[in-house]
């Protein structure tokens, strides 16, 4: 298992393939495309999880309704916790990796 100083994004693009998208982009933000879904997918590592940089309530963009946040197992119950608090107005999930294994931790639907 990689560090969990290190985002997960290998992992991260791992998941979303065997769910059946196809996966785009560079460093810790992808684009997870299947039928007229699109998901916008962000790594982070435990500190990021536990302690994440500002969540903008809108997504940060108008082009994906859809956010995915891929973190290493121990930290997505942290991440969960904080995005309940923000309360973002977008549909949302975590996912806890370790390993080969993922978890859907927790999702919700924006208000």
């Amino acid at each position: 298992m990689a560090p969990v100083t290190m985002p997960p994004v290998e992992e991260a693009r791992d998941v979303f393939r065997r769910l059946g998208y196809s996966v785009e982009g560079d460093g810790v933000d992808l684009r997870a495309e299947r039928k007229w879904r699109t998901v916008h997918v962000t790594a982070l590592d435990a500190d990021d999880a536990s302690s994440p940089p500002e969540i903008r309530a809108d997504g940060g963009t108008t082009d994906y309704r859809l956010r995915c946040f891929v973190t290493w197992m121990e930290a997505a119950g942290d991440l969960r916790d904080r995005l309940a608090r923000v309360d973002p107005d977008y549909e949302w999930a975590v996912i806890g990796v370790e390993g080969d294994d993922y978890e859907v931790v927790d999702r919700a639907v924006g208000a």
